[in-house]
């Protein structure tokens, strides 16, 4: 590859394309945004959370998706989460402490919704 970057036959725009997506592919970010937030619906049923932090959550067994809303209205899927981390997390004293610990940034995450803003009075 190297060898291909580095000749005069290659523009420099295209070399710099080509490693921008090397770079891309090597170095996945961790959360990603729905391009379409409208298409995309959660079917995933979540259950009420007694948290500060977080308001629902729910589990999909066939997928190994899991949900979170949070209390300012944001709503994160989590992928390829193993059904023990989501029955843990149900079952932790403090699920917004499990969630840092345990959840976030170590599964991929697409944002579904963003935070709402909060209504002026």
């Amino acid at each position: 590859m190297e060898s291909l970057l580095g000749s005069g036959t290659m523009s420099r725009t295209l070399r710099r394309e080509i490693m921008v997506l090397v770079f891309a592919v090597m170095f996945p970010m961790h959360v990603l945004s729905a391009a379409e937030p409208a298409l995309i619906r959660s079917r995933i049923p979540r259950e009420p959370l007694a948290s500060t932090a977080l308001a629902t959550a729910g589990y999909s067994k066939r997928l190994h998706i899991m949900e979170i809303e949070f209390c300012n209205g944001a709503v994160y899927r989590y992928l390829d989460v193993p059904e023990v981390v989501y029955r843990d997390f149900m079952s932790a004293e403090s699920k917004a402490q499990y969630y840092d610990w345990n959840i976030k940034g170590h599964y991929k995450a697409l944002r579904l919704r963003t935070a709402q803003e909060p209504l002026s009075r």
